[in-house]
């Protein structure tokens, strides 16, 4: 059947004659040789081996020596071909089951071990022209971590080679961008590091600990401006550049465990005021879907919500009182703002509205909602209410504000708790000597 169909209508029988004495003591030529060949190529598994099979039976007896000899034909599957054809049942082939199995067979926590160790110290590029995460982290680095801060044994991992592929597919690419590397770094920069980390680290693994990544990103100009990027529309900006109709910025919350986010964007500035009052808007949504009884906050150390900014501290410490929940601010160290979880989202934004023109501010909203972040897309709202800047207190005011926080000692700027609850997670805080 099958050779009728691929050999030019010729059958097996009458390429091998009609005896038994002459098929045995046959050699195929060279044509004959050639198109067998070139149809068993063309047949894939059961149906090759049922061509195999059949080419055999017309070749009669000393037929598979025949086929192995002179088409290197594989007698083993010749002779599950043959079983086949005579029992009608044909086996399944499982071709996805083939080479190597993944690591993660034989590893499953593998991945989540390594985001584990490269995640912190990722960066994102500051100019937003990718969305890659870069990790000063080499695969050999990740490795030796693996062993000393995860136990495993060397005859369990993998190679260094496939570390690395796995850091590639994870989206972690181990190298540092020239253009980000920090413009300076205070003596006190390691510790920092070391204190935001373990933060971060207990706020992902307790319960009733919820961790939130704050910060504005820059300034927004609407009108008929080129902005880098290519759009399937083709838009085109104006010719210059001239005052915007409006300027927006634009203050978020990202969570890092879930991947959620939640875009506030006005016209003004950004206040300490309108920094906590969007925490206030947010609060009663965070309350319903985790119900947490500590906030952690990652900032950077910007002009409006800095530790020593008093309007701020004093907001802070007045929602913590007002809503019972205790707040933990951890700040990243100065000039590493880009290792803030925020950064990423704010690089998948300029690269998801790049190309277009954002003429009004209802396209600019419209896309910042169909932006997604590891698909999930952000809740965006307009604040339409004016702020008062440069709000401050005097020295007698935050004397008792102070009262009511506790400063890290050596990272006082850095590491503020706000405890108003008895069960304030302070040994899980506390940095191992």
């Amino acid at each position: 059947m099958y050779i009728t169909n691929l050999v030019g209508g010729i059958s097996v029988k009458n390429i091998f004659g009609v005896s038994d004495r002459v098929k045995n003591s046959f050699r195929m030529t060279g044509g004959i040789k050639s198109a067998l060949c070139h149809a068993a190529k063309w047949l894939n598994g059961s149906k090759c081996r049922i061509f195999m099979a059949q080419t055999v039976l017309s070749l009669g007896k000393g037929g598979q020596r025949l086929a192995e000899n002179e088409l290197n034909w594989n007698r083993g599957t010749i002779r599950k071909g043959m079983h086949e054809l005579q029992s009608g049942i044909t086996c399944v082939d499982y071709y996805s089951g083939r080479g190597r199995k993944a690591v993660e067979n034989k590893l499953p926590g593998l991945s989540d071990d390594i985001i584990d160790i490269v995640k912190p110290k990722t960066q994102t590029d500051p100019t937003f022209k990718t969305t890659k995460l870069y990790t000063p982290l080499i695969a050999k680095e990740v490795y030796n971590r693996l062993i000393e801060e995860k136990g495993y044994s060397k005859k369990q991992l993998p190679g260094i080679r496939t570390i690395s592929t796995k850091l590639n597919h994870l989206n972690f690419y181990p190298q540092t961008v020239a253009k980000s590397k920090p413009v300076k770094k205070i003596k006190e920069t390691d510790d920092i590091f070391r204190a935001v980390h373990h933060t971060n680290r207990v706020a992902d693994t307790m319960d009733g600990v919820l961790r939130l990544s704050a910060d504005a990103k820059a300034k927004i100009d609407i009108g008929p401006f080129s902005r880098k990027g290519k759009s399937r529309q083709g838009e085109k900006g104006a010719d210059h550049d001239f005052a915007p109709e409006h300027i927006l910025h634009l203050f978020g919350f990202f969570l890092p465990q879930t991947d959620r986010s939640y875009f506030y964007f006005k016209e003004g500035s950004i206040t300490a005021d309108f920094m906590i009052d969007c925490l206030v808007d947010l609060w009663s949504s965070l309350q319903v879907i985790y119900n947490p009884h500590t906030l952690v906050l990652n900032l950077d150390n910007g002009p409006e919500n800095n530790s020593h900014r008093t309007q701020f501290i004093k907001r802070v410490v007045d929602f913590a009182y007002e809503h019972s929940v205790n707040i933990k601010l951890a700040y990243y160290p100065p000039y590493h703002s880009k290792y803030n979880p925020i950064e990423r989202v704010w690089g998948v934004l300029e690269n998801h509205w790049n190309g277009e023109i954002l003429y009004s501010i209802e396209k600019t909203l419209g896309l910042a909602r169909t932006m997604r972040y590891n698909s999930v897309h952000p809740e965006v709202k307009l604040i339409e209410k004016a702020y008062l800047k440069g709000v401050s207190l005097s020295k007698d005011e935050m004397k008792h504000y102070e009262e009511k926080i506790f400063r890290m000692e050596r990272l006082e700027k850095w590491s503020v708790d706000i405890a108003v609850r008895s069960d304030y997670p302070y040994d899980a805080f506390a940095i191992p000597a």
